[in-house]
């Protein structure tokens, strides 16, 4: 197969395009539209170029009563910034937000909670370095809610993301639990939930241990960024495509890089990894089946010699297998 074609047939199935009817992750299979994979290929390569972007009409015609601020500064140090948390930056902006704000991240260490809700859209978070800049808390899903209740793993995210629109440049997003023991129950801890729709990642790191990055929901680019984790620590729903990215896993003795979470042979989502790097620790699957149509691919991507031979796990469901 032409190496162009088979680089654009990893997309389409990135995109959902081509419907798979197992639960695997190598090919799909059904009938492409010609004209629906086009203007999809088109569509999605026109936003990943656009990606960081500020250069649109409705940036540039702005008036300064609408925003505080284009930008906002967020440091430490009062006296160099704006805000002095993430969360009070984000709090100052209108309710309902529809032109983008950037919100620049000096270096630190900035331990809070974040969440951004969902009609809060267009937001930019763009730190110092992924290596200097970082958000990070350490609730798990055990962790005691506002009414005594455990959070769950959906609110147990450090930095939550429920608007579309979204971009995170060079800052990293932890969650400080550490690796559960085996056997351990109750130990989820996301380091970033993404719930809105067309979001990107360029250059961010997101360190954790159970269920790190929860790609719940929405079309999302990931490039040149770092993922750590122990055991499904790449999950959720997302129709997500991770470009030159290293996925780095820090199990003790058996862990899994993901849990797509697909639940129908319908749904266009799933996980495309291209260009990649797996490494890390312990016996690792590229995969458990969250969902009884999980559906991820890995092109073009190195890994180190801890891939379990079998490469899947289907949850413990036989019908899950290829």
């Amino acid at each position: 197969m032409h190496a162009h074609f088979f680089h654009l047939a990893i997309l389409w199935l990135a995109l959902g395009i081509m419907n798979a009817d197992h639960n695997a992750v190598v090919w799909g299979k059904g009938v492409m539209n010609k004209t629906r994979v086009e203007y999809s290929e088109e569509q999605f390569l026109k936003w990943v170029d656009f990606v960081g972007s500020l250069n649109h009409s409705l940036f540039k015609s702005a008036k300064n009563k609408v925003f505080p601020s284009y930008i906002l500064t967020v440091d430490k140090n009062p006296a160099l910034g704006d805000f002095t948390s993430i969360q009070e930056a984000l709090d100052s902006l209108p309710a309902l937000n529809l032109l983008r704000v950037v919100v620049n991240v000096h270096a630190g260490v900035y331990t809070e909670k974040v969440r951004i809700p969902k009609l809060k859209s267009f937001i930019t978070i763009e730190g110092g370095g992924a290596d200097s800049t970082i958000v990070e808390w350490g609730d798990t899903a055990q962790t005691p809610g506002p009414k005594g209740r455990p959070l769950g793993t959906f609110a147990s995210a450090t930095f939550a993301v429920d608007a579309p629109y979204f971009i995170a440049k060079n800052i990293t997003f932890k969650n400080t639990t550490p690796v559960p023991r085996a056997g351990e129950t109750g130990t989820q801890a996301v380091a970033f939930r993404i719930s809105g729709d067309t979001a990107a990642f360029v250059g961010c790191k997101f360190l954790g241990a159970q269920d790190t990055l929860y790609d719940h929901s929405g079309r999302h680019y990931y490039k040149d960024c770092y993922i750590e984790g122990s055991v499904d620590f790449i999950f959720g729903n997302g129709l997500s495509l991770f470009e030159e990215c290293e996925v780095h896993a820090v199990a003790p003795v058996t862990g899994a890089v993901t849990a797509q979470g697909r639940s129908s042979m319908l749904d266009d989502t799933g996980f495309s990894f291209v260009n990649c790097k797996v490494t890390g620790s312990g016996a690792l699957y590229l995969g458990r089946a969250w969902g009884p149509f999980s559906r991820v691919v890995f092109a073009y991507t190195y890994m180190d010699n801890i891939i379990i031979p079998k490469g899947w796990h289907d949850w413990g469901d036989p019908s899950r297998q290829m």
